[in-house]
């Protein structure tokens, strides 16, 4: 199986979903990144915080953008190394787009249609209203899927895209049944506790933006902390499937059969992160 993910920045593929990738990767499928923008102006800590002191670093503080690129890239490098993605596709746009970019769709379906994936990951739409480039970037990752799904061999020169499902990240819903807030949640959960590890290295990459070390263990403690709460396990990864599943039989998990509603608070809660994985 190919899976394809579609973000906005470099960083974004790991914090959203590093930790479900490194599962697919160590099972032999195969994870291609497709990223929006390079990432220059984003987050931008190293450069903003050594203009603020005293006698900052000149190689630093009058980095130009070239070199800002460069050093986000080998980031992403050596974090999609750790997580197992084999192939990294930067567009490297700029990241102040604030609405849908048609050169930009088109370029995403060209993409999709080389890659040929059955499952393609990216941010959840929020507020397609505010333009956020998150959103923005799943708007045109979903225009080019409509896009690629409608080539023609004979009209094209490339077939038809049939992406089989869309997971989408990113929703800060963590209710746990489908009756609270009128049925807007997550609705599938990956347990990434046996690979947290893995994620926090890959984010302990993203040192010029200030992703690594505490700021990582924060974010998987809060962020798949919660989602393994709603999920009944350590730390889990959400997401929201946008298109139905049809099953044999009512579609009841083996984790679900497993858990012990008694004790499953407990249970969760067992792992010390910063214990086991310490900042470096």
């Amino acid at each position: 199986m190919k899976i394809m993910t579609i973000y906005a920045h470099p960083a974004d593929t790991i914090t959203n979903c590093g930790g479900t990738l490194a599962l697919h990767a160590a099972r032999g499928d195969e994870v291609v990144a497709l990223i929006l923008s390079h990432g220059g102006r984003i987050h931008a800590n190293k450069y903003a915080e050594e203009w603020r002191k005293d006698h900052p670093d000149d190689d630093i503080a009058t980095a130009g953008l070239d070199d800002i690129v460069a050093n986000k890239k080998n980031e992403l490098e050596r974090a999609a190394d750790i997580i197992g993605i084999s192939k990294i596709i930067t567009l490297d746009h700029e990241d102040t787009y604030a609405t849908v970019q048609e050169e930009m769709v088109e370029q995403i379906a060209e993409q999709i249609a080389i890659e040929q994936p059955e499952i393609v990951i990216a941010d959840h739409p929020r507020n397609p209203a505010y333009f956020d480039p998150h959103y923005v970037a799943t708007g045109m990752a979903l225009a080019a899927l409509s896009r690629a799904g409608l080539y023609l061999r004979n009209l094209d020169g490339r077939d038809e895209v049939p992406v089989r499902q869309v997971f989408l990240t990113g929703l800060p819903v963590y209710n746990l049944d489908a009756l609270s807030l009128n049925g807007l949640r997550n609705d599938t959960y990956v347990d990434i506790t046996d690979v947290v590890g893995t994620k926090l290295a890959a984010m302990d990459q993203f040192v010029s933006q200030g992703y690594h070390g505490v700021f990582a263990r924060k974010l998987v403690e809060s962020y798949n902390g919660e989602s393994g709460r709603a999920a009944g396990v350590n730390f889990a990864e959400a997401f929201v499937r946008l298109y139905n599943e049809t099953h044999a039989h009512l579609p009841v998990t083996d984790a679900a059969l497993a858990t012990d509603p008694l004790t499953r608070h407990i249970a969760y809660s067992s792992v010390n992160l910063r214990g086991t994985f310490p900042v470096p």
